[in-house]
């Protein structure tokens, strides 16, 4: 009979646990803000101990084995470190996207017209490729502002009035070419008949009521 693998039980080993709840003025409520200070945090420590610290609902921990005490201070230490002040991390755009609910498309678009402000770019190297990529990056009191005022829905808004506007245009446009293109398919006609009569501007002078 082939072997079977046992399942592996989780350790009952004592452990270290340290936690850090962080301020919504930290993820503005955003659960990929949450995951992109996690990642942020994870690069300060040795890449052997990153695993250790994990995301949990409304911030991280760190959980390590007890024998494991001065890696474990060390780590910790770190951490708190660098979470002072990251509530003033720069802001990536799929973090931006989640915390004013916008697509890209709309990201895009605001960026573009100035409505929504860059505070720079950031340039990285995507993991494991030797391409890379610039994106803009945005203050987190900027979004925090826009987030409150809830500028989206206006920007929505301008952007349905604006697009009503252009279509009303797009219209006119279109009307007044047909009507030009109509009048010069007349002329030639009125010619002819001025030429039939051997009068010129006849058309005209008989309009005036003159004959009349």
């Amino acid at each position: 009979m082939p072997k079977t693998k046992s399942k592996s039980k989780e350790s009952d080993d004592p452990e270290l646990i340290r936690e850090w709840p962080l301020p919504v003025v930290a993820t503005l409520g955003s659960g990929v803000r949450l995951k992109g200070i996690l990642q942020e945090i994870r690069s300060r420590p040795p890449s052997t101990i990153r695993k250790s610290l994990e995301m949990q609902p409304g911030g991280l921990i760190l959980v390590m084995p007890e024998t494991s005490k001065t890696a474990f201070r060390a780590t910790a230490s770190a951490v708190s470190s660098a979470l002072d002040g990251i509530a003033n991390l720069p802001i990536i755009p799929r973090e931006i996207e989640d915390i004013l609910t916008i697509t890209a498309s709309e990201r895009k678009r605001w960026l573009a017209d100035g409505r929504l402000p860059s505070a720079g770019t950031r340039t990285v190297r995507l993991q494991g490729r030797a391409r890379k990529i610039t994106f803009h990056i945005f203050d987190p009191r900027v979004v925090e502002d826009l987030l409150d005022r809830g500028a989206v829905d206006e920007w929505r808004e301008e952007d349905i009035a604006a697009k009503a506007e252009n279509r009303r245009r797009a219209a006119y446009q279109a009307k007044l070419t047909r009507s030009l293109k109509k009048k010069e398919k007349v002329k030639p006609s009125e010619r002819a008949d001025e030429a039939a009569t051997g009068l010129s501007g006849w058309d005209e002078f008989g309009s005036d009521g003159l004959l009349r």
